[in-house]
């Protein structure tokens, strides 16, 4: 069992960066794949970007490649997405989430067993 704690949302203005981050519990985290996800009110779900248990993998939206970079840090259990040139679009709740096969590939929610519980950002115009 893993827990996901994400932090580092807050209110930024078009144009600026944020990094979040995605810290976890549990000794076997680094074996883990994570995908973050975003959603905004009244909208699904989405998937924005996912890395693999070694961060050889990763994989992101259309709409977000070239702007967001995701990474982690194996001996900190932390994964982090870094959010460039943000737009108003980008405003959402983002989760972080985890699959224990480690295949970092898979952007659909069902597909991951473990969640955060979020953390906000917003992108003003």
């Amino acid at each position: 069992q893993v827990q996901l704690v994400e932090s580092g949302g807050g209110l930024v203005q078009a144009g600026g960066s944020l990094r979040v981050s995605c810290a976890a519990s549990g000794p076997t985290f680094s074996t883990y794949a994570v995908g973050w996800f975003r959603q905004a009110p009244g909208k699904e779900r989405e998937f924005v970007a996912a890395i693999n248990w070694s961060a050889g993998g990763k994989s992101y939206a259309d709409s977000v490649k070239g702007r967001f970079t995701i990474s982690r840090d194996n001996a900190k259990n932390t994964v982090y997405l870094l959010m460039n040139s943000l737009k108003p679009e980008d405003t959402a709740v983002y989760y972080c989430a985890a699959d224990p096969s480690g295949r970092g590939y898979y952007t659909r929610p069902y597909e991951y067993p473990y969640w955060g519980q979020g953390t906000q950002v917003t992108v003003s115009s």
